[in-house]
């Protein structure tokens, strides 16, 4: 079988890599040609020509560059019958859109976007929220099964790329609010540190906690996503709530990640938002001087 993978960037190469040391003849491609290089290095061979696929997967930045996929030339270079698996993190609205253009050409599509990042792509151990047909799931088990040991079929097109921006919502909401603790914390003399282990086990412990926090102590913004992207997700989960329905909290974490980006621009590092608290505080949970 030869796989293709659309999307040469941190998450591509690894994925190509996985699936080339499963066994599977592998093409590569990317908009930007100076990636041929690593899609070689990784295995494969760099293609254009996507017809040669029976299955495609696609791994792009976010909903505009999909969305750009979804409108050019994209599907008109896949063979009927081919299966096409996204694993963007995008729009809900943009998954329904896909899913009927991709019915338009005779293409099976499922969209899955990923939790784990680049490690767990590399180690492959990856989660997966998959949306669409149970059916369509099932063919792409194997190929799946490659960089991911969790799967979960979340309904029907759109709910894999809801769930994956609500899970991130959550992680957002739980960063800023343990940096707003711990600076409150650090201003009555607490040491940030301390506090953070008081944490573990209470009815405050998250998997943020858990998990990054001890990279926000010791300065490390987590630089492997835009801030602009977290702005980019965060306002599509807003764009998702329909009129009437709550979510003050949901737009109180996208407004802090929106001061952010003002005040960073759009560099990498997901916990951006936590530094702008920190920023506006005059302090930071890294200086050596407030640790414990």
């Amino acid at each position: 079988m030869t796989v293709a993978v659309v999307g040469a960037g941190r998450i591509g190469i690894p994925l190509i890599e996985r699936l080339v040391a499963a066994g599977y003849e592998v093409v590569g491609t990317d908009i930007r040609p100076d990636r041929r290089p690593a899609v070689e290095a990784a295995g494969a061979r760099w293609s254009p020509d996507l017809a040669v696929a029976e299955v495609v997967l696609t791994v792009v930045s976010g909903t505009p560059e999909l969305e750009a996929l979804v409108q050019g030339p994209f599907l008109t270079q896949l063979r009927p019958g081919t299966l096409w698996i996204d694993l963007t993190s995008a729009s809900p609205e943009l998954g329904k859109t896909a899913a009927q253009a991709a019915a338009a050409a005779g293409i099976s599509y499922l969209e899955s976007p990923l939790g784990g990042g680049i490690e767990g792509m590399r180690s492959g151990t990856l989660t997966l929220y998959a949306g669409g047909d149970p059916d369509v799931l099932a063919s792409a088990m194997p190929i799946l099964r490659t960089f991911a040991t969790t799967i979960h079929h979340t309904g029907d097109h759109g709910t894999g790329y809801l769930t994956k921006l609500l899970i991130n919502l959550l992680w957002f909401g739980q960063a800023t609010l343990t940096t707003e603790a711990l600076l409150l914390a650090q201003h009555h003399g607490q040491s940030p540190a301390a506090f953070a282990e008081i944490l573990k086990g209470s009815a405050g412990d998250s998997a943020f906690a858990e998990r990054h926090l001890p990279a926000l102590l010791a300065g490390n913004y987590l630089p492997d996503f835009g801030l602009d992207r977290c702005v980019e997700e965060l306002d599509a989960v807003e764009h998702a709530a329909p009129p009437g329905l709550p979510h003050p909290i949901t737009t109180a974490v996208a407004e802090v990640h929106r001061a952010a980006l003002d005040h960073f621009g759009p560099i990498n590092g997901e916990l951006l938002g936590p530094a702008w608290l920190e920023e506006q505080a005059g302090t930071r949970l890294s200086d050596p001087r407030r640790q414990a």
